[in-house]
């Protein structure tokens, strides 16, 4: 059974994944002349925005920093929810005493910009945010389990990104993978062999309602 539950956010708890392509479009293009697309940014993710940033726009990259969270905030009142049927699973796991959780690469501005929007920051125990010098969701996880002091097989990590089934194989939680939102790639996941891969969220909760139940 699963007593504790750690998300990824951007395209697994909410459809974030557009705005951060925005915001970090103009942000570099304001500094930069560059026009990205999707993909080229896509290709520069791991570390934080700030890790980012430094790379993308080195000499500026403290200015271009500022924009991109200014226009970050600005353009997540295009996602203002969680993906539908979320919420109430989250409510759910904390009626059944499911630990929850928040391990994400985002930096904490980000992070609080998009709990902000999301309205959902008091229903998860810990946030934890990433790195400017890359990947670090392996130790992430590691600091989630130490608080909720939980052995890592009483744990599923839900991302929606292969990167994230491998964080969660490394630390030997379970790794479930999200791959209902229009942006990931249940293929891709699947090859690393999580422990189910879901194109919806009802078929998610059908799982929770499986390996979740009542703890005193």
């Amino acid at each position: 059974m699963i007593h504790g539950l750690i998300f990824d956010l951007d395209g697994t708890l909410a459809d974030t994944l557009p705005v951060c392509f925005v915001a970090y479009r103009g942000a570099i293009e304001e500094f930069t002349g560059r026009d990205l697309s999707d993909a080229e940014i896509e290709v520069l993710f791991g570390p934080s925005e700030e890790g980012i940033i430094r790379r993308a726009v080195p000499d500026r990259w403290r200015e271009c920093l500022e924009l991109h969270l200014e226009i970050y905030d600005r353009e997540h009142s295009r996602c203002t929810g969680l993906f539908p049927g979320l919420e109430p699973i989250l409510h759910l796991l904390r009626d059944r005493n499911v630990r929850l959780a928040i391990v994400t690469g985002k930096g904490p501005r980000s992070a609080e910009i998009s709990l902000r929007h999301l309205g959902v920051r008091h229903l998860f125990d810990a946030v934890e945010v990433g790195s400017p010098e890359g990947g670090i969701k392996p130790v992430s996880i590691r600091r989630v389990l130490d608080r909720w002091q939980l052995p890592p097989g009483r744990v599923a990590y839900v991302g929606d990104a292969p990167y994230d089934m491998r964080a969660a194989n490394e630390v030997g939680v379970v790794a479930l993978g999200a791959a209902w939102a229009e942006t990931a790639d249940a293929s891709a996941l699947s090859p690393l062999e999580p422990a189910a891969v879901f194109t919806d969220v009802e078929a998610f909760k059908a799982w929770l309602d499986a390996h979740t139940a009542p703890r005193a």
